[in-house]
Formats: C-alpha cells, sequence, structure tokens
C-alpha cells in the first residue's frame, strides 16, 4: 500500500496510490497520514478499502512529505562500508546518530533552497524507516514489527556549516528544505527484503550515486534495536539510514556541490521517486 499526502504546504489531504498509480482520496477515512494512523488496525482498515470506491484526485497536485506530524527525524551516518570508504573514515563501532531539525522536512518534489553562504550543498539518498508503534528496548527478532513501512528521503547537507562551523553534524543537515520525504510511505507488507533494496541519485541527468541496502553497516533492524536501548521510538517517527557511495564530497580529485539550477533525481526500488530543483535563497 502506497500512501501519500497531497495538497499545498501546510493544508495537505490524505491520500491512496492505487494498482494503476491513480491518486485517490482518503479523507473520508483518515484524518491525515501521522503516527496517529500508521497502527496496524488503521493500517488494516485501509488495505480493506476498494480503491476505485474512493474519490479520484484530479490533476497533479502537489505530494507533501508522506509522513505528516513527524516527532523525531533521526539520520544515521556512516552507514554504509563503500560510502565510508570514499570518504576515507573508519567503520563506526555504533550507528552515528545525529537528528535533522523538522523545519527541514518538505515534499519530494519542493524545490530545494541553498541557503545565504553556502558553497557546499550536497545530496544523499538514503532508505528512510517510518516507526508505526510504540518501541523500547527492541530486539533483532521483533524490531521490525515496530516499522510502519518506508520511504525515500533526500539528505540534503551543506558540508561547511556541518563540518566547518564547530559543534554536531545538525548545522549542516538542518537548513530549510533539507528533508525531501517520500513521494510516498510503502506499507512494510509490500517490501519482501528491505536489506536487498538499489538505489541511485542523479544530478542534471548524470549517474552519481549507486548502491544497495545490503552494503549497510548497520541492517534496519539493527538501528532499531540501538536506538530503542536509548530513547522510545514513537509512532510516526522516522529514522534515515545512511548513504550509498557517490556523494559530492567524495569525488576526487575536487568535490562537486550543487548550485542554483541543478536538478536532483533520487530513486529506490520499490519507493518510488523523487526530484528536486536547487535554488538559492533569497
Amino acid at each position: 500500500m502506497k500512501l501519500v499526502r497531497y495538497g499545498e504546504a501546510g493544508a495537505e489531504r490524505p491520500g491512496m496510490i492505487d494498482g494503476d498509480g491513480v491518486l485517490r482520496d482518503l479523507s473520508g477515512t483518515v484524518s491525515d497520514i501521522t503516527g496517529a494512523t500508521l497502527d496496524e488496525t488503521t493500517l488494516d482498515k485501509l488495505r480493506g478499502l476498494d480503491p476505485a470506491s474512493l474519490p479520484e484526485v484530479s490533476g497533479t497536485p502537489r505530494l507533501g512529505a508522506c509522513v505528516g506530524d513527524i516527532g523525531k527525524f533521526m539520520c544515521i551516518g556512516l552507514n554504509f562500508s563503500d560510502h565510508a570508504a570514499e570518504t576515507g573514515a573508519a567503520i563506526p563501532e555504533h550507528p552515528i546518530l545525529f537528528f535533522k531539525a523538522n523545519s527541514a522536512i518538505s515534499g519530494p518534489y519542493d524545490d530545494v533552497v541553498m541557503p545565504r553562504g553556502s558553497t557546499k550543498t550536497d545530496w544523499e539518498v538514503e532508505l528512510g524507516v517510518v516507526i508505526g508503534t510504540t518501541c523500547k528496548y527492541a530486539t533483532l527478532d521483533n524490531a521490525l514489527d515496530h516499522v510502519a513501512g518506508y520511504c525515500i528521503v533526500n539528505d540534503v547537507s551543506e558540508r561547511h556549516f556541518q563540518t566547518k562551523l564547530t559543534g554536531q553534524w545538525t548545522k549542516g543537515k538542518s537548513c530549510d528544505t533539507f528533508g525531501p520525504t517520500g513521494p510516498w510511505l510503502v506499507t512494510k507488507d509490500e517490501i519482501a527484503d528491505v536489506q536487498n533494496l538499489a538505489m541511485s541519485c542523479e544530478v542534471n541527468g548524470k549517474r552519481m550515486q549507486t548502491g544497495n541496502t545490503n552494503t549497510m553497516i548497520f541492517t534496519v533492524a539493527q538501528i532499531i534495536e540501538h536506538l530503542s536501548q536509548l530513547m522510545t521510538l514513537h509512532p510516526g517517527d522516522v529514522i534515515t539510514t545512511g548513504t550509498p557511495p557517490g556523494v559530492g564530497m567524495g569525488i576526487k580529485p575536487e568535490p562537486v556541490y550543487l548550485k542554483a539550477g541543478d536538478v536532483m533525481e533520487l530513486e529506490i526500488e520499490g519507493l518510488g521517486k523523487q526530484r528536486q530543483t536547487v535554488r538559492a535563497d533569497d
């Protein structure tokens, strides 16, 4: 099941993509796609609907982030062995955790806006994990039981802000629009093996990132187990799980960064595609 949120920013409505790729309105059944509607009882109710009975949404409305009212927006760094190699970083002993500010969250086709002073804005295609049920002290055996579904996240990063402004990575990760999420939330029952999904990112039509979740250092289950020992994970929390090689920072002999007018296109097998145009802030 593919769940979406569509409409103007701040006024999104819940929807579903049917088997023919048609957007159907769900507002007669749920008020929104949020942590409050991601429990298995509600998801089973949605699965039981006949999509043909739902109103078809005309035109091509804007798609917002596929989850509304995201609680914690957690990110795992250096979690692909081949990405760690390209950056020269050591393999971490435990998952590296940082947070993005929720004000960074944007729709999958919204513009990415480079903040004033940005000189090193970079792309990162990532698998997003959406928590569906409250999770504390999970084990490897039951960690995935707490997942509602998966989505694409572009962990856009300003490398100068991230590494040179003193402090943690959050400064370079939390700029407005630096968290495109979607286009849809794919429920976990549609993903046979979350640890074997092809991933890619193109910039201006040139393939930059090619990878697969099978090179993740810490699996989705391991990440959930680890984080849930430290804090309670709540419905609607999102975890991004790291990026494969090919980021601009890692290009040799000289890094390559985004500029106004560039177009990023991201894809993860089974989870759809994102597309953003880059522009400079006013």
